[in-house]
């Protein structure tokens, strides 16, 4: 290869190396954190899931949470709401705040889950 193909793949793997690395970063950065912090089989029918999550107090999130039994499959399902808070509201000066999601199951599950969350953009 000559001198000047060399640079010009280098240059090439430089740019495609950084354009991967800012999608990564700014591309799995949804504006929302979670964290779970515990979960409640109440029944049969009914389970709770503890959760914090972090966002701008403005924004308005979603997630989505989950029931599951001992073969992991999904027994209840529920997307929440986490609408805007006030500074005062939750910690962080209102970015962080706790929830409780419940869930209807269709038998006994043994664990709630946070499968995942968004920001809500304003329609």
């Amino acid at each position: 290869m000559s001198k000047k193909t060399r640079k010009i793949l280098l240059i090439v793997a430089a740019v495609l190396s950084v354009t991967w690395v800012l999608w990564v970063v700014v591309g799995g950065n949804t504006g929302v954190s979670n964290k779970l912090l515990s979960y409640n089989v109440v029944d049969s029918t009914m389970t709770t899931v503890d959760l914090a999550v972090t966002k701008a107090p403005a924004a308005t999130a979603k997630c989505a949470i989950k029931a599951m039994n001992s073969s992991y499959a999904v027994v209840g399902w529920n997307i929440i709401t986490i609408g805007p808070n006030g500074k005062d509201v939750g910690s962080e000066n209102g970015r962080t705040t706790i929830v409780r999601g419940e869930l209807r199951t269709d038998s006994l599950a043994v664990t709630g889950v946070v499968e995942n969350c968004w920001i809500v953009t304003p329609t």
